[in-house]
């Protein structure tokens, strides 16, 4: 391993971002050039990370630049897009997870912006460690970027520590853990401390401050030794490395300390420093040497150690104290972790620099709303009024009963009241708009239930494995997740209950004036006939009273005239808050939103507002005074049965009159009502099968992560293994274990030359069968000619033992019949023939098989029998 730990990068899964964040794109700004400007944005963000996480970086300040863009970028992009209804789902591995063969590496997914950006950062820590480690370290320039990128990888080691708790919703991997994360930082710092102390040496600075920052260094390095002591997900070389790097720096701080002690005429102390480095860096060489190279520094010490030694016996006579009345190092720290503070890169451009972040939507909506409310609020009260006024006109009868009277014509204000109806339709119309309503409501209920029913599926199937894999299971619940989306599924279900609730009430109300609606309809010569007609009353045409009711409709007509003026002026008032509400977000970090929208509320309503109350003031006046006319008038006329039946048809085609323009309206706006809320339904729906194809996504990576950590886990408690069997495994081709054998003491003689051996005997399986116990005379030396000897294993080069236990009463125990043998009896060694016992039951060898067995035949080529041996 290099002197320098650098540490490995994480590795990502391909993700889309094009899709999901161009319909939210499309979704919220309308078709255009921003919208386009937007969607162009959202391409090269993507293709900002493929090029950051897609591809192996190079060990160059142009890959860790790309990094270091892309983390900008989302540092600036995460305000802007609502990522957590987006559901995007990041997957990474452990960056020192290397593997099973069966249970691959550690990875996470989670659907979290959070996640992504600090595995980014602990990926431009990485990528840092690694440049830096590069380095020409011989050169100021190398120096220089080495320290530089050392406190980089620090800063983003520190940062992870500190917020990867808060920016996700479970338990990191290890190798962002904030106990890992400050581990790195640590060792990041050490190193950079390291570098400016071989800086300092290269420069020929003071010995004191060359000591102190090589003190500082084995300061940090130890620090870094006792975190990494107990984590085994750490390469195994960082811990040696740590403890060698921590002895090189302090042996270093004392050969400097020494030498500062050779100049204040300190000669003792000089070789009791010195003495103290040459221990370390002989321990360093001793136990690390296979990871770093302490050769140099050990020949300095040794050689400034003699010759120090050498002048103090010959000169000084300098008594040495020991180590620990020694006087402490002083200690000089130059390096600092990097503060993570965005933009990081200098090439930095936001790509979303025109969209305003999410909280100054939310602003902006909450606004529009109150802006709708308002506008609604007012035009709701001079609709309301108008209604009111025509109500009361109509119970009057006016001023159709200042016009008919002769008493046997349609009234003019009748007249227009029947064209008017019929321009708009007439009943034909309204009930094909009736009609409509039922058929919209269940368009946008069975939108509103798939939606919620895809949302039900997918918590169920999460309950139930959360209750199969309980602790192991750790993701947010899908009850917790979707209680937003449940809420906004609710206020549609309300939405919906309280339309078919004003459905009902227009259809009520147009069945009860149906009939009179229809009479409108009719030609005018059929609506005069359907009209009672009554006695004239000639005498109130030039009355007083008459002219006064007619002035006053006049002035009413104007009231409301004025109030459709009004009416559409309030609705034609524009303004926007964006800018107000962006420069309240920079200012004061927070948007009161409340305060800026009702103060522009006022502002540009409250004029149309004083209007309307005028207008209503007016209109209420004049209502008065024509009832009060209107009694006058009443007591004037003549009152009969015909002329009463004809003053109550004629009220009750006014109302009706007003009342198809009413319920034509509503029905329209009702009409208009169902089909944007089937945009709206049909976004939700887009949301809901969103995020459950996210958790889908999860759920499949989350169920094979635990199959391969079932995979990895044990599938038996652990046992000792018996000492026997841990002893050194046998070498390759040495075959069984030989079993022991008697040597015989024998006297010094001449070891006298064997006979020649003879030729094996040659039994057939039925010559077996029918031979004399093995007890009898031994065998004969010539075998008869043309027969051909048994199968015989080769002998070995000492005598083999059997596979299997030969002591009386195991289940498989029979005596191993032998052969003679002439080298054996007599002859050197002495030994007695001693003929083959039977045991009871058993026939010779070779002999009889038992009684009810087949003989043993002995394997055979086809079509003939081989020797085992070759013939001579």
């Amino acid at each position: 391993m290099a002197t320098f730990i650098s540490v490995p990068l994480k590795k990502s899964t391909e993700v889309d971002l094009v899709k999901p964040l161009s319909k939210f794109v499309t979704a919220t700004y309308p078709q255009g050039e921003e919208q386009a400007e937007y969607l162009r944005a959202v391409e090269e963000l993507n293709k900002l990370r493929k090029s950051a996480l897609g591809r192996p970086l190079d060990k160059h300040e142009s890959s860790l630049d790309i990094l270091l863009r892309y983390y900008d970028q989302l540092c600036v992009v995460e305000p802007k897009f609502p990522f957590p209804e987006l559901c995007l789902t990041f997957t990474w591995k452990d960056a020192f997870d290397k593997g099973s063969l069966f249970g691959g590496s550690v990875k996470l997914a989670l659907a979290c912006l959070g996640y992504e950006k600090t595995c980014v950062l602990f990926n431009i820590g990485a990528l840092a460690s690694q440049i830096a480690s590069e380095q020409n370290l011989d050169s100021d320039e190398g120096l220089k970027a080495a320290a530089k990128n050392y406190q980089l990888a620090s800063g983003a080691f520190a940062h992870i520590k500190d917020t990867v708790l808060s920016m996700l919703s479970r338990e990191p991997t290890m190798d962002i853990s904030p106990e890992t994360a400050g581990t790195l930082s640590q060792i990041m710092l050490a190193q950079a401390q390291e570098v400016f102390c071989i800086k300092a040496t290269s420069d020929r600075m003071k010995d004191a401050i060359i000591a102190k920052l090589a003190n500082q260094a084995a300061d940090f390095y130890g620090d870094a030794f006792k975190q990494c002591q107990y984590k085994e997900n750490l390469p195994k070389e960082v811990l040696p490395v740590l403890a060698a790097k921590h002895c090189m720096m302090q042996a270093t701080a004392e050969l400097h300390q020494a030498t500062l002690a050779n100049q204040k005429k300190r000669f003792g102390e000089e070789i009791a420093r010195l003495q103290h480095a040459a221990e370390l860096t002989k321990t360093v060489a001793s136990r690390y040497d296979e990871y770093v190279n302490v050769k140099d520094l050990s020949e300095r010490i040794n050689k400034a150690l003699t010759a120090a030694k050498k002048d103090n016996d010959f000169i000084y006579h300098d008594r040495v104290p020991e180590l620990k009345d020694l006087e402490h190092i002083g200690k000089a720290t130059l390096v600092k972790a990097t503060a993570i503070q965005t933009p990081l890169s200098q090439k930095f451009t936001d790509l979303f620099e025109k969209m305003v972040p999410m909280a100054i939507q939310q602003a902006v909506s909450v606004s529009n709303q109150r802006k709708a409310d308002t506008v609604n609020r007012l035009v709701g009260s001079m609709r309301e009024a108008t209604n009111l006024c025509n109500g009361v006109l109509a119970s009057l009868n006016l001023p159709a009963a200042l016009e008919d009277l002769s008493g046997d014509s349609v009234p003019q204000s009748i007249l227009e009241k029947s064209r008017a109806i019929m321009s708009q339709g007439g009943l034909q119309s309204v009930e094909m708009l009736i009609k409509e309503l039922p058929e919209l409501l269940t368009r946008n209920r069975e939108i509103l239930d798939e939606s919620l029913k895809m949302l039900d599926d997918e918590e169920t199937t999460d309950n139930e494995l959360r209750a199969k894999f309980s602790q192991r299971w750790h993701r947010t619940p899908s009850g917790d997740l979707y209680k937003p989306l449940r809420a906004e599924g609710g206020n549609f279900r309300n939405v919906l209950d309280k339309a078919v609730a004003a459905d009902q009430v227009v259809r009520e109300r147009f069945n009860t004036h149906c009939e009179m609606i229809g009479l409108l309809c009719r030609p005018e010569n059929e609506l005069n006939a359907a009209i009672p007609s009554a006695n004239p009353t000639k005498t109130l045409q030039g009355s007083e009273v008459v002219s006064v009711l007619r002035a006053q409709l006049a002035q009413l007509d104007e009231v409301k005239q004025e109030r459709e003026v009004l009416e559409g002026e309030v609705k034609s008032v524009t303004f926007d808050l964006t800018a107000s509400f962006l420069t309240a977000l920079a200012q004061d970090g927070a948007i009161n939103e409340e305060g800026l929208s009702n103060g522009a509320l006022q502002t540009h309503y409250g004029n149309h507002t004083e209007r309307v109350q005028k207008s209503l003031r007016a209109q209420e006046d004049l209502l008065a005074k024509i009832q009060t006319s209107h009694q006058e008038f009443s007591a004037l006329k003549q009152s009969t049965t015909e002329a009463d039946a004809r003053e109550e048809v004629l009220k009750k085609l006014a109302a009706a009159h007003d009342s198809y323009i009413e319920i034509s309206s509503n029905l329209k706006e009702g009409t208009k009502f169902y089909n944007d809320l089937t945009e709206i339904l049909l976004k939700f729906q887009n949301k809901c099968s969103d995020i459950v194809f996210a958790r889908k996504t999860e759920r499949d990576e989350l169920l094979k992560e635990l199959q391969q950590s079932i995979a990895r886990e044990p599938s038996a408690p652990s046992f000792n293994v018996p000492a026997y069997q841990s002893g050194p495994a046998p070498t390759p081709g040495s075959g069984p274990t030989p079993a022991p054998r008697t040597v015989f003491p024998q006297p010094n003689q001449p070891k006298a030359t064997p006979p020649a051996r003879p030729p094996p005997p040659s039994i057939t399986p039925q010559a077996a069968a029918g031979a004399p116990p093995a007890s009898s005379a031994p065998p004969s030396s010539n075998p008869p000619a043309g027969t051909n000897p048994p199968p015989v294993a080769p002998a070995a080069s000492q005598a083999q033992g059997p596979p299997y236990p030969t002591y009386q009463g195991y289940p498989g125990y029979y005596q191993m019949p032998m052969a003679y043998n002439p080298y054996m009896y007599g002859g050197q060694y002495g030994v007695p023939y001693m003929p083959y016992q039977t045991p009871p039951g058993q026939g010779g060898y070779p002999g009889a098989p038992p009684p009810n067995q087949q003989p043993y035949p002995y394997p055979q080529q086809a079509g003939q029998q081989q020797p085992y041996y070759p013939q001579q």
